[in-house]
Parts: C-alpha cells; sequence; structure tokens
C-alpha cells in the first residue's frame, strides 16, 4: 500500500462529468490497495467569476474581504466531489484548508505556510476514507482565512505530501505532462519524461504555467516525489526529482514565457553609492518584486536604468518611485506594456557555449528587437515585444531541435478507459 496525494485542477472538475470522472479516477487508484488525500481547486472559472462580481461591487475591495470571498469556490469543489465519490459506493470526507491543518503567515492573498498540523487528515485515512481537502488556503494562528496566490493549490499538495510523508504527489492537469514549451503554441512538443527539480522551477518562475514556482520549491526542499499527468487520459506523465537524464542529449529542456511584465525605465538618477539600494529598497518595502536590471553607462554624473515588474505591480512601482523622487530626484520616468519575457531553460547549457548566440539569432530572424536580458547558469531570458510571441517560441523549440513527430496532447474528453 502506497499514500498518494491527488492534485485535480480546475480543468479537471470544471462540470459534473468531468467531476464523475474524477471521482472514478480516485476509486481507481484506491481499488489498487492505495490510500488517497485529493486535493482541488475550484470548479473552472470560479474563481475569475468570483472576482469579476466583487469588482463590480467595489474595484479596489479589501484584502482580508477577498481572502474570504476566493476560498469559497475551492469548498464547492471538495463538497461535490466527495459527493460524487460517495455516489460512486466509497467512502469520503471533505475538509477545508484549516481544517486539513494549514497555518499561514497574516499576508492575504499571497500567504505562504507556517506550519501543518495534519492529524485530522491522518485520521481519517486511517478510518478508509478518501480525503478531499481544498486547495490554496489556511488560516493565520488567531483564525484570520487566508489565501496563497493564484496557483496555490499546488503548494497545498506538495506541502500536505510532505507533511504526512506521502510516496507520491500527482499533479493531474489537463496536458499530460511536462512539455518542452506550451502545447497549445508548438503542437509538436516534446513531452519530458523527466526534468529535476531546479530546472522546473526556474520553467515555472518563468511563466509555465504547469506547476506553481512554490511547489516545486516544497518539493525540492522537502524530496517529494513529484508526477504531472493528465486527468483526461492514462498516459505516463512527467516526473520531477533531484536529478534528471538530459533528454536524447538536448541542451536545452524548456521554452517558457510570461505574459505578465511591464518595464520600467528611470533616466537621469545621479550615479552616487546607495542610489539603486534605496531606491529597490523601498519597492521591496512596498513588496514589489523586481526581475530584471538593467543599467546604462553614466554620463554627465548620471545614469538611466530599467527594471520589470508584473503588471499588477506597475501602478505601484511607479506610486513608489514618484514618492522617493524628492530623496532621488531623477529627469523622466516612462513605463511599457504588451511585452513578454520569453526564456530557454536547461541544465545543459552551463557546459555548452553559444547557446544566448543561438537564442538571439532565432528572435532576430523573426524582426523581433530584444528589449533587455537576464542570464544564469541554466536559463536565458529576454524581454521582447508581444505581438510575434508565437512565431518567436516556434522559431526558439524549432532552433534548439526540440520539435518531433507526435502531436502534444492537451485535456478534453478523450478519456476512454
Amino acid at each position: 500500500m502506497a499514500l498518494y496525494v491527488m492534485k485535480f485542477g480546475g480543468s479537471s472538475v470544471g462540470d459534473i462529468e468531468r467531476m464523475q470522472r474524477v471521482a472514478k479516477r480516485i476509486i481507481e487508484k484506491q481499488d489498487e490497495g492505495h490510500q488517497c488525500v485529493v486535493v482541488v481547486s475550484a470548479m473552472g472559472d470560479t474563481t475569475d467569476d468570483l472576482i469579476d462580481q466583487a469588482r463590480l461591487l467595489n474595484p479596489n475591495p479589501p484584502a482580508r474581504e477577498m481572502d474570504m470571498l476566493m476560498t469559497v469556490g475551492e469548498q464547492i469543489s471538495i463538497a461535490m466531489l466527495s459527493m460524487a465519490i460517495h455516489q460512486q459506493g466509497r467512502e469520503a470526507v471533505s475538509f477545508t484548508g484549516w481544517q486539513a491543518g494549514f497555518e499561514t503567515e497574516a499576508e492575504h492573498g499571497r500567504a505562504r505556510i507556517t506550519a501543518i498540523r495534519p492529524e485530522r487528515v491522518l485520521n481519517a485515512l486511517d478510518a478508509g476514507k478518501v480525503v478531499v481537502v481544498a486547495g490554496f488556503q489556511g488560516t493565520t494562528a488567531d483564525g484570520e482565512i487566508t489565501t496563497f496566490g493564484r496557483g496555490g493549490s499546488d503548494t497545498t499538495a506538495v506541502a500536505l505530501a510532505a507533511a504526512i510523508q506521502a510516496d507520491t504527489c500527482e499533479i493531474y492537469t489537463d496536458v499530460d505532462g511536462i512539455y518542452s514549451t506550451d502545447p497549445r503554441i508548438v503542437k509538436c512538443a516534446r513531452k519530458l519524461s523527466e526534468i529535476s527539480y531546479d530546472e522546473m522551477l526556474e520553467l515555472a518562475n518563468l511563466g509555465a504555467a504547469v506547476l506553481h514556482p512554490r511547489a516545486v520549491e516544497y518539493a525540492k526542499h522537502n524530496n517529494v516525489r513529484l508526477v504531472v499527468r493528465s486527468s483526461f487520459n492514462y498516459n505516463e506523465g512527467t516526473v520531477v526529482k533531484e536529478e534528471a537524464s538530459m533528454e536524447q542529449g538536448a541542451v536545452v529542456s524548456g521554452i517558457a514565457y510570461d505574459k505578465n511584465v511591464a518595464r520600467i525605465t528611470i533616466r537621469g538618477v545621479n550615479d552616487l553609492p546607495g542610489v539603486l539600494a534605496k531606491m529597490f529598497g523601498e519597492l521591496a518595502s512596498a513588496k514589489i518584486d523586481v526581475d530584471i536590471i538593467v543599467q546604462s553607462g553614466v554620463m554627465n554624473g548620471k545614469a538611466d536604468f530599467s527594471f520589470t515588474v508584473s503588471l499588477e505591480d506597475r501602478l505601484g512601482a511607479l506610486n513608489v518611485i514618484e514618492n522617493i523622487g524628492g530623496e532621488l530626484p531623477y529627469d523622466e520616468v516612462t513605463s511599457e506594456v504588451d511585452l513578454v519575457k520569453v526564456s530557454i531553460v536547461g541544465a545543459g547549457m552551463v557546459s555548452h557555449p553559444g547557446v544566448a548566440a543561438q537564442m538571439f539569432k532565432a528572435i532576430s530572424d523573426q524582426g523581433v528587437s530584444i528589449k533587455m536580458v537576464s542570464t544564469s547558469e541554466i536559463k536565458v531570458s529576454c524581454v521582447i515585444e508581444a505581438g510575434r510571441l508565437n512565431d518567436v517560441v516556434s522559431a526558439l523549440h524549432t532552433a534548439y531541435g526540440l520539435d518531433t513527430e507526435e502531436q502534444a496532447f492537451v485535456g478534453g474528453p478523450q478519456d476512454r478507459r
């Protein structure tokens, strides 16, 4: 007997038929002799619909009340999935995040887990029940409801798997594994049989939506065996593990993109010690994450620099810069949207010179200019205008020899078992 944590995303439980299919999948796992803890997201577009309704009432709703509202979607899912499992002849019990023992810091909308006390989960397993847990949510030590941010159900699943020492954490989604790039853009994308934690963390941070970055961090830190697979078929998935063999000698394992990018440029900043420390310290205090930073040459004692933030942080970043203009004078500040960050990732890049040059050529061959560049040992990122994204991703995929003759699987009612 093995202990599995099975996480199903919103597309997997998006309607009654899919909910019944998931219940059948869980029972099949139990019939193999395994114990099952299931983590689910809100059904389909429920979370987006709740956000839209909230903003009709109040364009700037209080963060606490948004967390109170946002947890409703997952609670609907866990109750309905438990009912579906009961209807198919098995015992199941649903728990909210706090009933399952998730305690978090007091940061609404992006809380981090501080402790997990899974006694109720373990007791229900011992009683032979399927345990269904709401993803994405917990409570503070004084009982305030919090959420983990979008994609946080992945984090719930992996953290719970670590806490109850599960043998495997399976993430079920609408694709049947991790691909070399988004199979919706490149139909001949290569499915990876395995990938390292470090490569997956880079891809997740760079925009690959198949796994949440914090979930990968938890898996790496706690050595959780993580498998990504489809809820619509029984194909073998992708294993995320500490070390992975390079797929067929590929230097680049994957290509990711992130449309959630804004660039801010500040011109005419005095080139003095501590200026950048002050500027980015204030941004950090405002909880604004800065990604790529580029400073130009100094002229007449002044410098220009640009940096990227998420689209939702753009106005906040501009407000921070305006507020410190008296202490740190500058000539002009501008911002740009309609940008995308395209990245290549691969553990083999560190020992292969010319990988970045090949990326720059593939992008330029599409007639696209590169605005910013960032590199590390296993990734290169370029900020470009968004209009030619699909062409650039396809060109990069071909340039690094990742194309296959097989058609990538993207979800749908194709389960015939």
